[in-house]
């Protein structure tokens, strides 16, 4: 089924499909903003990366420069009906961990092994290697994983499984990265659905019929340089639809 572009309504509005299939749902846009971030500094987030790499904040960028494993965590929980929002360019200008590849994302992120599922107070401490999150409850999309081949939706579903449906593994140029290209990531959590768009494009609307309700955000990457601005948090409601001729 092709992809439906969206159109914005003031500042995003969120019509979706349910995956696989044709059914319409409910729309969603900003509440009221909850937080926002333009890095000053990297004072609201936890950083868990393997040697070799930094994250730095700067001039309202989050630079992630990382050699082989890096996740960000937004220290704020975050409760659902949430709209989150960023800017994020994957660099390509022959710096020593530039590839186009791996603009990837955590929400709803909790931990089983914690008392409260938080990310922050950890039972274990992570160095940012992929297999670390295993066990953990989450959405997760990579954009241009595996070397720019694959873009990717998984749940996980904290005991260490990582389903991948067949509609949730993209491969076509057009869900792929342009290195050096600006993109507008939209992620939401509301109305018992997982949303990731791109530019006001859906690439994956997913029914989740035991929805994640509160948790972590993150970034996430592994071997890149990615600038990210603009972070925002909003509380989603349901869009007031335009009945109009």
């Amino acid at each position: 089924m092709r992809t439906r572009r969206l159109f914005l309504l003031a500042l995003f509005l969120l019509p979706g499909v349910q995956s696989g299939g044709a059914q319409a749902t409910p729309r969603f846009e900003p509440a009221e903003l909850l937080f926002q971030d333009d890095f000053a500094d990297t004072a609201r987030w936890l950083v868990e990366q393997r040697p070799g790499g930094t994250v730095t904040a700067h001039d309202g960028v989050l630079v992630i420069d990382d050699a082989g494993g890096c996740t960000v965590w937004f220290r704020p929980e975050l409760t659902a009906p949430v709209i989150i929002t960023y800017e994020a360019t994957v660099l390509n200008r022959g710096g020593p961990h530039d590839r186009v590849s791996d603009l990837n994302c955590f929400w709803m992120a909790t931990d089983p092994a914690t008392p409260d599922g938080s990310m922050l107070a950890m039972a274990v401490k992570r160095t940012g290697a992929l297999a670390e999150y295993d066990w953990l409850r989450l959405y997760y999309v990579g954009c241009g994983g595996n070397s720019n081949t694959t873009t990717r939706f998984r749940r996980y579903t904290g005991t260490g499984e990582r389903p991948l449906l067949p509609e949730h593994d993209l491969q076509a140029a057009m869900f792929l990265l342009r290195g050096n290209q600006t993109y507008r990531l939209t992620l939401v959590a509301a109305g018992g659905r997982a949303q990731y768009l791109r530019d006001g494009e859906v690439f994956f609307d997913y029914a989740d019929p035991q929805p994640l309700t509160r948790g972590w955000f993150g970034f996430r990457t592994v071997h890149s340089r990615i600038e990210i601005k603009h972070f925002r948090v909003w509380r989603a409601r349901p869009a007031v639809r335009d009945h109009g001729p």
